[in-house]
């Protein structure tokens, strides 16, 4: 729990009990501040609870962030044998495919050449 989260609650108790005051005196400038303190505490309050989402979000995303790169090598090695072991069980479709992918990007790579830019003469 958040310092500013305490702090306002502590506030906003203080204003409903210096704004009950009031109201038993009947006197309005003691209801107003009290009104005022209470708002201020839960503004304060609110604040608090923002930064601890906050925290808590971040700290989430820090254990996940850590867990994705513990496990990456797990999944990088179960990856690079699972494609083991279907080129091994089929030779000829895993050649066709690799054949395909580098025509592919032979096409892609190769760009046709630039034109000129079109030379606008006056013959006048």
């Amino acid at each position: 729990m958040d310092k500013d989260r305490i702090a306002g609650s502590t506030k906003d108790f203080a204003g409903k009990v210096e704004s009950t005051l009031g109201d038993i005196a009947g006197d309005a400038k003691t209801q107003t501040a009290g009104r005022a303190g209470e708002a201020a505490g839960t503004v304060q309050n609110l604040y608090g609870q923002a930064k601890d989402a906050t925290r808590d979000a971040t700290d989430a995303a820090a254990s996940y962030a850590k867990d994705a790169y513990a496990n990456s090598g797990d999944a990088f090695r179960d990856g690079s044998q699972a494609i083991a072991k279907q080129v091994q069980d089929n030779p000829l479709s895993s050649l066709l495919i690799a054949g395909g992918i580098g025509f592919v990007l032979a096409l892609l790579m190769a760009r046709p050449p630039r034109r000129p830019p079109p030379r606008w003469r006056y013959y006048g």
